[in-house]
Parts: C-alpha cells; sequence; structure tokens
C-alpha cells in the first residue's frame, strides 16, 4: 500500500472522555492551525450532543501520524446507544478501552469490552483523568483485567498494554513517573499494537455499510469499510443485503474520505478504508455495497433486540397545530419509518388502521432523543409511558433484566436499597469505595427501573450516580408498585390563574405556572392522595368594592415542578400520555373528557 493505515475505535463508558481525548489527538496531529477556533468536544456535532454532553452517534475521524492514516472512530457511551457500538467495531482493528481512574470499570465497559473481544480485537486500555483527587490507578488497573477475565478474553486480549492520561490536558504516559508531555505514547503504541487492515485489493469491490446519513446535497450517505477490493468515482455497483437478495443497482456518484471533523472527496478507495459514499437510494445499514460481479454478502453480527417501546399517536389535544405543522399520522409514520432505516436498534411497527405506531429502542434516553429530535423538526404527537418488550423462552414469560451500579454516599445507600427491593432488584454486591461511597450492584426488572432515576435523585440529594445495562432475559418478577399518587387534573380550558393555583397548593405539587394554557383532561399536578382530584386552575379572585383586612395578602406560589420529557414519559401512568410540540411538553389523559374516563374504567380498559 502507497499509504500506511490503521482503523482503531474508541470504547468507553458515559463521561469517560472519549470526545476529548479524540480533540486532543486532533490538535496534536496537526489537523488545525494555531490559530483556529475550534470547538470543544468536537465530534459531537448534533444539538442534543453538546446539550447532554454526551455521544449519540458513532462518528468517524482520520489523522495523518508519522505518515500513517489512523481512522478513528467515536462511540457512544450510554447503554441505550449500544446499537451504534455493536455496528461500527466492524469498521475497526484494534480498540483503545478508556476508563476512568476514579470510577473504574461500570456497567458500559463490560458491554462495549465484550463486544471488541467477542470479534478478536486487542484492545489498549487507558486510564483516563488521571490528575483527578480521588484516583485509584493501580486499582482501576487490577479492575480492569478481572473484567477481562470475566468475558473470556484470550491470551493474547490479556496481554494489553496500559496508558495513564488526562485527555482533557493532552498528554499520555505508560509510567505514572513519565514527563507529561503530549500523546505520542498514545499514537506511538496504536502504530505497534492494533494491525494494519487486511483485505485483497485485487479481489471485487466490496463494502459493509454501517452507518447511515443524509445530506442536503449528496443525498443519502451510506459510511462503511472496504473489506476488499478498489472502487472509483462512477463505477457500477449493487447493494445485496443479508440474504443475498439485489436491494438496487447504481454507481458512486461520490466517494469520500474522512479528515479531522470534514469529509473530503477522494478518487478511489480502498480494501481497508472507512469511506463514505453516495448515489444509492435503497441501500441501508448492513447491506453489502459490491461490484456486480459479487454474489455473496459481507457477514455482519446481529443487533441486539430492544428491550422498550412506546406507542407514539397522533395529537388531539384542544391545542393541536398551534404549535407544530407536521401533526398528521402519514408525516409522523414517514418520519418514524426513517428512523428505523438509519438506526437498526429501533424498531417500527403500526397499528392496523394506521393511526398509532409502536417504537422499540433500547431505553428511555434513546426513545426520549428521537422523540425529542422529531419534536425540534416541529412535529406534534402524543407518547405513551414506556413499556418493557417481553419475551417467551422455553414456555416462560421473560422480561428484560439490567445490571444496575450504583455510587452513593454511604448515609444514603439504605434507601436506595430499601426502594430497588420494592422494585423486585436482587443485590450482587455491595463495598466501600474511595472517600466514604457506597458501591452497589443489583440486578432489576427494566419495568421496576422506569422513572426510577428521578426518585434516586430525591433519595440521594442528587448526589447519586446510577448506571444501567442490559444483562439478560429471566421469568417474570411479578407486580411492581408503581406511580402511588393521583393526579391532578384541569376540568377548564383557558389560562392558569396565580389565585388558583395559590389555593390548590395544599391539594399537591402544581406543574403549572400562572398564565399557561391549560385544557380539560390535561394533568397540571401531583395530588398529594392516591386518587384522581378534577380541579379549576382558572378560578379567579370574586372582586367586590368592599375592602376587608386579610383579604388582600400576597399570593406566594411555591415553584412548580418541571419535567423533562424523559421525566414526564417515565411519571405517567397507562391511562395518560404525555403531549409533544414544538413549544410544549404537557401532561394530559388519555380521555379528556371526564365521562369517557369513567367510562373506559368501567370496561376494564388499560389506557
Amino acid at each position: 500500500m502507497s499509504e500506511e493505515l490503521r482503523n482503531i475505535a474508541i470504547i468507553a463508558h458515559v463521561d469517560h472522555g472519549k470526545t476529548t481525548l479524540i480533540d486532543s489527538i486532533l490538535r496534536q496531529s496537526g489537523m488545525f492551525r494555531d490559530n483556529q477556533k475550534v470547538e470543544e468536544r468536537l465530534l459531537d456535532s448534533g444539538d442534543l450532543e453538546k446539550e447532554r454532553g454526551i455521544t449519540i452517534l458513532a462518528k468517524p475521524t482520520s489523522v495523518l501520524w508519522d505518515g500513517v492514516r489512523i481512522n478513528i472512530i467515536d462511540t457512544p457511551g450510554h447503554a441505550d446507544f449500544g446499537g451504534e457500538v455493536e455496528r461500527v467495531l466492524h469498521m475497526a482493528d484494534g480498540v483503545i478501552l478508556l476508563t476512568d481512574a476514579a470510577e473504574g470499570p461500570m456497567p458500559q465497559t463490560k458491554f462495549v469490552l465484550g463486544k471488541a473481544l467477542a470479534q478478536g480485537l486487542r484492545p489498549i486500555v487507558i486510564v483516563n483523568k488521571i490528575d483527578k483527587s480521588d484516583a485509584r490507578p493501580d486499582e482501576v488497573v487490577d479492575e480492569v483485567f478481572d473484567l477481562f477475565v470475566s468475558l473470556d478474553a484470550n491470551d493474547g486480549q490479556l496481554d494489553f498494554p496500559i496508558l495513564y492520561a488526562s485527555g482533557r490536558d493532552g498528554w499520555c504516559v505508560e509510567q505514572l513517573e513519565d514527563e507529561r508531555v503530549s500523546l505520542r505514547p498514545l499514537m506511538q503504541k496504536v502504530l505497534a499494537h492494533v494491525p494494519a487492515p487486511e483485505g485483497d485489493s485485487a479481489a471485487p469491490f466490496a463494502m459493509l455499510a454501517t452507518l447511515l446519513d443524509s445530506d442536503q446535497f449528496l443525498g443519502r450517505c451510506l459510511t462503511g469499510r472496504v473489506m476488499q477490493g478498489t472502487a472509483s468515482i462512477n463505477e457500477a455497483v449493487r447493494a445485496l443485503s443479508l440474504n443475498g437478495e439485489v436491494k438496487e443497482t447504481g454507481r458512486l456518484t461520490k466517494l469520500l474520505r474522512f479528515e479531522g471533523a470534514e469529509r473530503v472527496p477522494a478518487e478511489s478507495v480502498k480494501a481497508g478504508d472507512i469511506v463514505c459514499i453516495a448515489g444509492l437510494d435503497k441501500a441501508s445499514v448492513a447491506d453489502t455495497i459490491a461490484s456486480p460481479s459479487v454474489t455473496t454478502p459481507m457477514p455482519s453480527t446481529p443487533i441486539d433486540p430492544p428491550t422498550m417501546a412506546v406507542t407514539i399517536t397522533v395529537n388531539d389535544s384542544p391545542f393541536a397545530g398551534t404549535e407544530g405543522k407536521k401533526v398528521t399520522s402519514t408525516m409522523i409514520r414517514q418520519r418514524l419509518l426513517a428512523e428505523a432505516e438509519v438506526n437498526v436498534a429501533i424498531t417500527f411497527s403500526e397499528s392496523d388502521n394506521k393511526d398509532s405506531f409502536e417504537i422499540g429502542g433500547r431505553g428511555e434516553l434513546q426513545l426520549g432523543v428521537l422523540i425529542e429530535t422529531m419534536r425540534r423538526e416541529g412535529f406534534e404527537l402524543t407518547v405513551s409511558r414506556p413499556r418493557v418488550l417481553f419475551q417467551t423462552i422455553d414456555g416462560k414469560r421473560c422480561e428484560p433484566i439490567e445490571e444496575v451500579t450504583i455510587d452513593v454516599d454511604a448515609d444514603y445507600a439504605s434507601p436506595v436499597i430499601d426502594a430497588l427491593n420494592q422494585r423486585k432488584a436482587e443485590m450482587l454486591d455491595m463495598r466501600t469505595s474511595t472517600a466514604g461511597k457506597t458501591r452497589l450492584l443489583f440486578l432489576a426488572p427494566s419495568r421496576g427501573l422506569i422513572g426510577f432515576q428521578g426518585k434516586f435523585l430525591t433519595e440521594t440529594r442528587g448526589t447519586g450516580a446510577l448506571n444501567r445495562v442490559f444483562h439478560s432475559y429471566a421469568p417474570y418478577k411479578g407486580d411492581i408498585t408503581g406511580r402511588r399518587n393521583g393526579a391532578l387534573i384541569s376540568t377548564e380550558t383557558g389560562q392558569a390563574v396565580a389565585y388558583a393555583l395559590f389555593n390548590l397548593q395544599d391539594r399537591g405539587v402544581m406543574f403549572v405556572n400562572p398564565q399557561d394554557k391549560v385544557y380539560e383532561g390535561m394533568v397540571v399536578g401531583e395530588h398529594n392522595r392516591d386518587n384522581d382530584l378534577g380541579v379549576n386552575v382558572l378560578k379567579g379572585k370574586k372582586l367586590t368594592n368592599v375592602r376587608a383586612s386579610g383579604s388582600d395578602d400576597a399570593i406566594l406560589l411555591v415553584p412548580s415542578r418541571r419535567l423533562s420529557l424523559e421525566d414526564m414519559m417515565a411519571y405517567i401512568n397507562p391511562d395518560e400520555l404525555v403531549e409533544v410540540t414544538p413549544g410544549s411538553l404537557r401532561l394530559r389523559k388519555r380521555y379528556l373528557n371526564p365521562h369517557e374516563r369513567k367510562r373506559a374504567a368501567r370496561s376494564g380498559q388499560d389506557i
């Protein structure tokens, strides 16, 4: 090959510093001018990624280091986006496993490492954030080794190189006492430890499509690794599905390679390259893009099935269509079908009359990100409470179980354990870690974890950290008590009045503020008892000509509780919905009319 090549993926738990490390690699490789302004976490380019500080979509980049082109793939760290990680590992010949020097291996670390080891990849381990005050590098290295052993790593994988780094400050060392200058030790280790990509350049062209996105100028763009052969612009190709069927034929109208955060045109590509192609209208993720002479598709690892689903319907509230422009079921259906095509971890199904759609995913966050993205695109819709997807295994009804790792101050361990016990969780381990923290390990049904994040933060006064990852399917654990308190339901339509909210404060916690628009059947608060209660939040003070002592006291309102989209989805009961519009998020009853709610309750409908 005229240009040497390496393909690596960076994998880690959420917030362990993958994207920040890639920023430092790009800077030190000379990708930017000295005076060029570069955003932090450059590859987190989406609005939601910037706001939440997490990576949602896997993204390739590349750098030149000592004459070798190194393709680097940034992967999501949150368990809900594990489908992205599973796919992109096919493009890599090696992985960098990043671990926080204080937290050590976490659930997602185990998940992504297991996928990498199963593909035969040999990781380079980096203990990141080594400059933290509570860093414990020696213990973390031991924990990483134990994790490798528990995942049945082979002898070659167990002989992993270890580096210590601060991705934010841009340095990496092989020994803690070494001078902390740059990331050269890491890049040298990549060149020495990661093998060059294999592939027969003389064979017919074949590429496995791994990522799919759209470009306003290029149209549908497929990103993947060239497994064999070479290809040039305007070359004829065809797309093969996993079962060998020809999905379409076409030409490669554009070939693009990755340089820094940009895609740059290329005249030709060869085996081992990670490239982006345009010109095909039907080819999708997991398809093989190949020369017409190729008849056998490239193998692709099956993606783990979704464990949770929500039902999405059109918005039929009194305020429907006042904030968004995309309100019909046809528009929503087309958007969801497009998402299911791009994201293989998402599943799509619809009712017989095509007025409601079930979307399956890995967890509340993944589903919430999809709905938030649609909201920002101008869609109006309603969303049901997430529910887990059961499977029948050996004749038994089984539900998804998650491994939950919790770090809390020792004082809060007892209430957290009690709360999870009520949710049918089984505690596996409890140990005291650094700085008075206690680490708890549970196996808990996914059903029991819906909505638990908010309760957990309340129990720990916001100081706890909870991480979860899919573990397995197990026999149904029995009924789990849901939300105990009832709802405060508006009986009128209009704008909420401060005087009415003030007089209702002793009934429970309010979700609305004065002047907020409300409608009949909308949930405006949480009742302090277990039954639903209809309230009039439009009721103003009656005015008279008589002034009386004490009648004009100032109205003091307790701040309303503000819930995020994921909080709302987890909070609602089966007979409630979340109304999502570009400008508002509202809780509502499925049936807005109280008579219809009573009729549904009498008929035993779980809606």
